[in-house]
């Protein structure tokens, strides 16, 4: 009786091990929108606030790309926010970039 106890917990622990392993990813973010972004925020999808902005001391400029790798995430579903020089956002909810790059046009303006 007591083996079919450990073998449960075995594969029970062996099946949240498996889930909760971390993964790599990246989206490849396009500027379209006319202006130039300065402010480019991703946070996991069910995230409570934004991470910090991963342009750093750089710009994305109008018609430029700029490829995110997001590391050590167990979920490849973010929100992404771009804000412009004029401190207009655009702002994309429950992408999955593992499926899917943004191109950021006007048309996307909060």
């Amino acid at each position: 009786m007591l083996r079919p106890v450990r073998l449960a917990f075995l594969l029970l622990s062996l099946f949240w091990a498996a889930s909760s392993f971390a993964a790599d990813y990246y989206v490849d973010i396009t500027n379209k929108t006319g202006h130039t972004i300065w402010y480019l925020h991703v946070s996991p999808g069910k995230a409570k606030s934004w991470e910090e902005d991963v342009l750093g001391d750089e710009v994305l400029a109008d018609g430029e790309r700029r490829r995110v790798t997001l590391t050590g995430y167990s979920s490849s579903i973010f929100d992404i926010r771009l804000t412009d020089e004029d401190g207009d956002t655009y702002t994309f909810w429950n992408v999955d970039v593992a499926t899917q790059d943004l191109e950021v046009t006007l048309a996307d303006l909060d």
